[in-house]
């Protein structure tokens, strides 16, 4: 029997809250992976998919950028994993009647779990302007609809084209290339709201923003430093990765604000102890940091690394690589030496003798690596923070050998595919040279929008069409409320989806939905059946192949409609074979090979099973390809997180059942929620000194300036051993609390890590607030 989209949203009336767990995984991991699938999809088809998912031959996985082994296990998936393909190859699809029986303004107030819920969308919709409600149209219809919109602008710079990163290698070049040759760089992209820090600070101080260390280095590693990141839901698989670096003999540390159940401790469910045995224990040490209290923390490590060297002479620093590969050593040396230790710890909520622990654990291992993700990144300062982890591997040359080096972990499943193909608003002239070169044009040079500027544009009126290559824009970025007021003011908005969210009830005066394949089916051209090309965290690049039949006959892949559309925008402006390249991807990957640096013969390199890795100058050879030649260690001043009495710094982050926007159930059981997400947790010392009792409803006022407060009502307090003086809610219902303007120095990405928030006993019930601006 077919699942049926439910007809009445969901309440977080009746929120449930128990202990939370201490390890993750296990059995209840097995569980909860199997029964959706079995449920929704059935035995025959959940069995055909998952054991095909990160195989050599099967698909890649949609829910995150982990890497994968050389020698695959028969189950190479994780729990998110398995929901996430549950999610995408639903039976359950969105009837014609839906768009009569739903005007917008109807779905307005609709969750983004019940708008997923409804199911895959199978026929492109159009909202004409003043009308409420989207209605079917004719491929060719929409795609004219967006050339005429394209061509009546007055300036390419009018148009904006977001990326989602799992738009795949393919898609996303010839995304890129359509946006330049109309003639724009405005390629706003979700690597703008979580590593653009990351790229900022490495491209800087390595010469390339992508990690330096490959899958294997995790177990010839002695210690491995995990910052801003819950590995247990938003990456299972590096469990595994850590656990076998744990019985080769690493030590782990956790610097995290909250005790996280996959950072305590991992039932592997692929071994038989992982059922019947303790859970291997990962973090050696945690240190439950202060929110933005990072940077201190490393500055403060770095510092005894230098004070020991002074002892002993020789016996610490890595002298023929500082001396070799790098430059600014002196001037950092001069600077650490002044860091206040009453300073760090005031700023980093932890003890001297937590901060010695890890400085010994660091100066006992030969081979470190750091690792961090989104709790690292979203911080005003999160550059020079960044600055701080390479300073400190540099200095005893923790990069370019084995078992050591910079290990930043991406969330999406091909966002760093996506900024190799191109997308990326501030592309470099030797890419655009060479992009040029091949299609015979000059692209544009000046830099683009990113995401936060791209809502700015929005607001001022300055760009009219804005399309969306996956994702969920609205859902994503911060200021909720002006960042729909801003869509509401284009003229069209056009997104290319699998199913319903946010950004496509809040759209421009006319708007598009453009339904697309999945990973997981299959994609048959004129040439015949066609894969794909993604790239992991770890610079890994391999095909991608579809393995059902597609939901309709009327959905298309998200290659060939950017060409598609393409096509009819710029019709026979330039000398480009766009239905050739809808024909056959090898097309598309030829090209690839001419443009893109490292990718050359791509076609032969993606069709091998195990794929290939693109070549990383300081992973392998220690080569750095920065202003000076060398690897930069930097000086950065320390910028605390000021914090006024009586408030609570408050983070951002997702549930369990949950990947980037999408809300798989509501339910975050290692943290102990259940049937809810209005939830805001607080260390219980925290909750009495406000006056507050766990379990009490409270208002959410974000302060920032001297701008009006914004405000979410109707949360449920939770007791929850975070660090003293931080909060945490979920993101995307959290989102409405982070100004537009709050952005990380340089990379300009939302802080959503250390939002100053008050909580005031509210009157709401739970579940029922909206969130506004007072």
């Amino acid at each position: 029997m077919t699942p049926e989209a439910p007809i009445e949203d969901f309440s977080d009336a009746d929120i449930e809250v128990t202990e939370p767990k201490d390890y993750a995984a296990g059995m209840g991991g097995v569980f909860h992976s199997m029964l959706p699938s079995l449920q929704t999809l059935g035995v025959a088809r959940s069995a055909k998919l998952l054991t095909k998912i990160n195989q050599k031959d099967g698909f890649d996985c949609m829910s995150c950028a982990w890497p994968d082994p050389g020698h695959r296990k028969i189950a190479e998936f994780c729990e998110n994993g398995s929901k996430a393909v549950t999610w995408e190859a639903t039976p359950v699809t969105v009837p014609r009647e839906f768009w009569q029986e739903h005007s917008l303004t109807s779905l307005e107030d609709k969750t983004e779990y019940w708008l997923g819920m409804q199911g895959r969308i199978t026929e492109p919709v159009y909202r004409p302007k003043g009308s409420d409600h989207y209605e079917p149209i004719t491929w060719d219809r929409a795609y004219g609809i967006v050339a005429e919109h394209l061509n009546a602008l007055d300036h390419a710079n009018e148009a904006a084209f977001y990326t989602s990163g799992r738009a795949s290698n393919e898609a996303a070049f010839l995304y890129q290339l359509f946006a330049r040759m109309l003639g724009t760089n405005n390629l706003p992209d979700c690597s703008n709201m979580c590593h653009e820090s990351t790229g900022t600070a490495m491209q800087y101080t390595v010469g390339i923003g992508k990690s330096t260390i490959a899958y294997d280095d995790f177990a010839k590693s002695d210690l491995i430093i995990i910052m801003g990141q819950n590995p247990g839901t938003n990456h299972p698989r590096m469990l595994t990765a850590l656990q076998e670096a744990k019985e080769h003999g690493a030590q782990i540390v956790a610097v995290n604000p909250l005790p996280e159940a996959g950072l305590k401790g991992y039932k592997d469910p692929q071994r038989v102890r992982g059922y019947l045995g303790k859970a291997t224990e990962i973090a050696d040490q945690f240190m439950k940091i202060r929110l933005g209290g990072d940077m201190a923390l490393l500055q403060a490590i770095s510092k005894r690394v230098l004070e020991a060297e002074g002892r002993a002479p020789g016996t610490v620093l890595d002298q023929e690589f500082i001396a070799q590969h790098t430059d600014g050593f002196e001037a950092f040396a001069a600077h650490i030496a002044t860091v206040d230790d009453r300073e760090v710890e005031q700023a980093t909520g932890l003890t001297t003798a937590e901060i010695d622990e890890l400085a010994e654990r660091y100066l006992n291992a030969e081979r470190v690596i750091i690792a961090w993700a989104m709790g690292i990144t979203q911080h005003r300062r999160a550059v020079d923070t960044i600055k701080e982890i390479m300073n400190l591997l540099f200095l005893r040359g923790n990069i370019g050998k084995p078992g050591a080096g910079a290990s930043p972990i991406r969330g999406h499943s091909n966002v760093q595919g996506d900024r190799t193909m191109g997308v990326w608003e501030k592309m470099p002239d030797s890419f655009l040279d060479a992009l040029g070169a091949e299609f015979g044009f000059e692209p544009p040079r000046d830099h683009g929008l990113d995401s936060v500027d791209g809502i700015r544009a929005l607001d001022q009126g300055k760009v009219k069409v804005w399309m969306g290559l996956g994702g969920n824009l609205l859902g994503a970025i911060s200021d909720t409320n002006l960042a729909e007021s801003a869509m509401r003011k284009t003229r069209l908005s056009v997104q290319l989806s699998t199913k319903l969210n946010r950004s496509h009830v809040i759209t421009g005066e006319e708007a598009l939905i453009l339904p697309v394949l999945g990973r997981t089916e299959v994609d048959m051209q004129r040439s015949g059946p066609q894969y794909i090309t993604v790239e992991d965290s770890v610079c890994a690049v391999h095909g991608s192949h579809g393995q059902i039949d597609p939901i309709s006959p009327e959905v298309r892949s998200e290659t060939a409609i950017v060409a598609g559309i393409a096509q009819a925008t710029l019709g026979d402006r330039y000398d480009v074979d766009w239905q050739g390249m809808i024909d056959n991807y090898d097309v598309i990957r030829d090209h690839i090979s001419r443009v893109v640096p490292g990718c050359e013969n791509y076609n032969e390199k993606t069709r091998r099973r195990e794929g290939f890795v693109l070549p990383n100058g300081p992973r392998d050879e220690r080569r750095f390809d920065t202003e000076t030649g060398k690897a930069r260690i930097t000086v950065n001043e320390l910028e605390p997180v000021e914090c006024p009495p009586g408030r609570l710094l408050l983070q951002t982050l997702r549930s369990h059942d949950q990947f980037n926007t999408t809300i798989y159930s509501l339910n975050d059981r290692y943290r102990g929620i259940k049937k809810g997400r209005s939830v805001v947790f607080v260390h219980p010392d925290d909750l009495a000194d406000l006056g507050l009792e766990d379990g009490q409803t409270v208002d959410i006022f974000s302060e920032w300036k001297d701008e009006p407060d914004r405000v979410l009502r109707g949360f449920r307090t939770v007791a929850y051993p975070t660090a003293r003086g931080c909060a945490a809610a979920y993101f995307p219902e959290a989102n409405v609390l982070v100004p537009l303007e709050s952005t990380a120095l340089e990379s300009n990405t939302p802080v959503s890590k250390a939002v100053v928030i008050r909580l005031e006993p509210s009157n709401t019930p739970v579940g029922v607030g909206r969130p506004v601006v007072v």
